[in-house]
């Protein structure tokens, strides 16, 4: 679905309520004003909906969004804010479900008409408050990588790779919207909060007010639950994401980088130098004068066409092994089944220390025996010594180390011994950790390491399971929702 697609949806739901609350119940005052409180409510109600099946999305992009500002403004006269973000990425998730149900609960509130003026301030505020998201995120692009945002000599004519937040997160997963379309779409929702300020008298009211009240409280537990259902003891009930059940991801992971090496370039934008003039030539014109326009005088840049495919997390699922080979493909071509445990990151804490340990030299003699005519080599001790060698010194986290040898380690053993593949991905810490991590632990199987954002976009559960059957995937479980080997067994493996 397309942003476009879902607004016409929206706005179809509004005008059909607003003829019910005018033409059905005469609640209405102002047509127009109802329109749009309706319009902004579904609205609200909708974006709200995709994000609450999957808070922990919406907490990982405000984790993303906290790590810019805490940058951002620690180069400024406002540094004195920047140790806040730390503290609210600390937080994240409970931020993110609060945000996520009050935009739910906001919805409701305004298609009920209640509290109207109260409500009014609370939807301006919030659309404020998405507005600066949006335009930083879109903003950024303007500005160098290595320039700081609020150096506004630096900024540079919009280059998309430049923005530090690549996606606002406003719809979760469900639609991907460009930054620039974000933003505009927020400044659009600034009109009717604007005109809500002024116009709250206006608007209409349904029920009773205590129905009010009763149906606000009743939206906000059930979605409040709901949402941490979803995260919290279980994985999201909807999965918008690219690594859902039923995805083989091989078969789309190679259907992506196909289409990817299929982009061609079309056209080529050269900018003189000296000028500042711009020249545009398709790319076949560019190759036969191309020695007209040298890299000295011309900068160059280029218009690519668009994939058949749309590239997504698939493409950037890269596992390496401990010599740091690329041993994805080998892991998702794997006949049979496959018990891969993902933990995005292993909670404890590593360090490294420097230790002297004995160092011996040994050099090799040749002996001689004359009466038997023989040649031996022997080894003797040449210089005994000590050296300095880096050690890692882990103290895991033991309620989280228990998720692994109650729940996750016996289903891995029984696997391997039932002669499918069981093994680990990790992330966040350095292949030797995640090596000293399943020796101290008694993990069976090998570990893999990978990237942690990669591995958050594959299950919302640190650790997770996903069961593979030739790279396909079966089925995912949350650690507190883990099933024992033999209930795997009985209900998915059919050898």
């Amino acid at each position: 679905m397309t942003l476009t697609t879902l607004i016409l949806y929206v706005a179809l739901g509004a005008v059909a309520l607003t003829a019910l609350f005018g033409l059905g119940l005469k609640k209405v005052k102002s047509y127009p004003i109802s329109l749009l409180q309706n319009f902004a409510g579904i609205l609200f109600m909708v974006s709200g909906w995709v994000k609450v099946v999957d808070p922990l999305g919406t907490a990982y992009k405000m984790q993303d969004y906290f790590e810019q500002f805490e940058l951002t403004f620690a180069e400024t006269w406002l540094s004195f804010l920047a140790p806040l973000f730390p503290f609210l990425s600390e937080y994240a998730s409970t931020f993110a479900l609060i945000v996520i149900v009050f935009e739910i609960v906001l919805g409701v509130m305004l298609v009920l008409g209640f509290r109207r003026q109260w409500v009014s301030w609370l939807f301006f505020l919030l659309v404020l408050f998405f507005t600066f998201l949006t335009g930083f995120t879109f903003l950024t692009g303007y500005v160098p990588t290595d320039a700081n945002f609020f150096d506004f000599s630096s900024w540079q004519s919009y280059d998309a790779r430049n923005m530090r937040v690549t996606d606002c997160g406003c719809f979760g997963d469900f639609i991907k919207i460009e930054p620039r379309v974000s933003f505009l779409k927020d400044v659009f929702l600034l009109i009717p909060a604007l005109l809500f300020l002024f116009f709250w008298n206006q608007q209409h009211q349904v029920l009773s007010s205590r129905w009010r009240l009763a149906t606000t409280i009743v939206f906000t537990a059930f979605f409040l639950y709901y949402g941490m259902s979803n995260y919290v003891w279980n994985i999201p009930d909807f999965d918008f994401r690219p690594f859902k059940e039923n995805t083989n991801i091989y078969e789309k992971k190679m259907a992506e980088e196909e289409a990817t090496n299929n982009v061609k370039i079309q056209n080529v934008k050269l900018k003189e130098i000296s000028s500042g003039k711009v020249v545009e030539l398709s790319y076949e014109d560019y190759m036969d004068v191309y020695k007209e326009y040298p890299t000295e005088e011309y900068e160059l840049s280029y218009d690519y066409s668009e994939p058949e495919i749309e590239p997504t997390k698939l493409s950037d699922f890269v596992v390496f092994d401990e010599s740091g080979n690329d041993v994805a493909n080998e892991l998702l071509t794997r006949e049979g089944y496959s018990f891969m445990v993902v933990a995005d990151a292993l909670k404890g804490e590593v360090k490294y220390e420097t230790v002297t340990v004995p160092d011996t030299t040994f050099v090799q003699d040749t002996i001689r025996f004359p009466d038997i005519d023989s040649i031996a080599v022997v080894e003797r001790v040449k210089d005994i010594s000590s050296r300095e060698e880096s050690v890692i010194k882990a103290n895991w986290d033991e309620q989280y180390t228990d998720r692994f040898t109650s729940i996750f380690s016996p289903v891995m053993k029984n696997a391997l011994d039932a002669g499918h593949h069981a093994y680990v991905l990790a992330g966040k810490v350095s292949y030797d950790a995640m090596e000293n991590f399943m020796k101290q632990n008694d993990i069976p199987g090998n570990v893999f390491e990978a990237d942690n954002i990669l591995l958050k976009t594959m299950v919302r559960s640190n650790p997770g399971l996903i069961l593979l059957k030739d790279g396909e995937i079966l089925k995912k479980w949350h650690w507190r929702q883990m099933e024992d080997f033999q209930t795997i067994k009985e209900k998915y493996i059919h050898d």
